[in-house]
């Protein structure tokens, strides 16, 4: 295991070994100094970002993963050949985190950038009780227009993804151009080995239009307290879906952000004041929900003990609610 210190925080990297034999990147940023608060789980878009070290610096544990196919992990770059194992892969791993001893008792939450926004939907549709918030930024529940291919083009595409499925032939528009604003962020992407260039791949593309759909027509089985972040100028990702899935969501909290004149990638390719402006209100809303629900869960464990010692000292058997 690779491991540095970043000021404060505490940063570590490992490989691990999903079921299908393939080499998958992990990492983790925890406070160098202090128990995590709880614990976050990111589910990228493009790539693993700053999200990391700032969401450590405000205490917190936060743990990534890069998908098959994506940034340092085994795969063809840029290839999903199946979505659901995608979403198993994440699922396997951040569990096992979450039921380590030290950490059974964190709130953990999920993060999800772009079609990480996805990611976290279905796991938390994998899941509906075990996740104790998600925050969305961007999140891919529907492609938009500007970057989807024709119908007729979908059609063709569909057939052909099932006999050359890796071929770089989806006909849309050079995402990088449209998610990050800051000129400097898109050439530093665009040379960034790990991060995936050109035209998505076939079957890329079908299991991504397909999950888009899915979600969208499911907006309403959404649960859990979320927050949506999105940028009202996203040609990317249509922000039209997230006000909607806030809209029609079962979730009692739930929250909805949307900034006038900002693009796609919020976190790492806006202006730093425009950056800094969505953190805080992400850290606003992780800090609110942490403190009330650590308080209500430390009651309710309180409670199950004082239960469990007052029947072995009576001899009764108490159910707790």
């Amino acid at each position: 295991m690779a491991q540095e210190m970043i000021g404060s925080i505490k940063y570590e990297e490992e490989f691990i070994v999903n079921p299908r034999g393939l080499k998958l990147f992990t990492c983790r940023w925890v406070p160098a100094n202090e128990e995590p608060k709880a614990l976050v789980f990111i589910c990228h878009g493009i790539q693993l970002i700053n999200t990391g070290t700032r969401l450590a610096k405000a205490g917190y544990g936060v743990y990534g993963i890069d998908y098959e196919g994506h940034g340092k992990s085994s795969g063809l770059l840029g290839y999903v050949p199946s979505f659901d194992d995608l979403v198993n892969d994440c699922s396997d791993h951040f569990t096992s985190i979450c039921e380590k001893k030290e950490n059974r008792r964190k709130l953990r939450f999920l993060l999800g950038e772009s079609m990480g926004g996805a990611v976290v939907l279905l796991l938390h549709r994998k899941k509906p009780d075990y996740w104790d918030g998600a925050i969305l930024v961007a999140p891919m529940c529907k492609i938009a227009d500007d970057v989807k291919p024709p119908r007729l083009v979908v059609s063709v595409l569909t057939v052909l993804s099932k006999i050359i499925p890796t071929w770089k032939i989806v006909p849309t528009s050079d995402i990088i151009d449209f998610a990050f604003k800051e000129p400097a962020k898109r050439e530093e992407i665009r040379s960034n080995p790990y991060c995936y260039k050109g035209r998505p791949r076939l079957k890329t593309g079908y299991e991504l239009l397909n999950v888009s759909l899915d979600i969208e027509k499911n907006l309403h089985q959404v649960s859990l307290p979320f927050i949506i972040v999105h940028g009202g100028d996203d040609k990317v990702t249509d922000p039209s879906v997230s006000k909607a899935l806030y809209e029609t969501a079962s979730s009692s909290d739930k929250t909805f952000k949307l900034y006038p004149g900002m693009w796609h990638a919020l976190t790492s390719g806006e202006p730093i004041e425009n950056i800094d402006i969505v953190f805080s209100d992400i850290n606003d809303w992780l800090k609110e929900r942490t403190e009330l629900r650590s308080s209500s869960r430390l009651e309710r464990e309180q409670k199950g003990d004082n239960d469990i010692q007052f029947s072995m000292s009576t001899g009764k058997k108490v159910v707790t609610l």
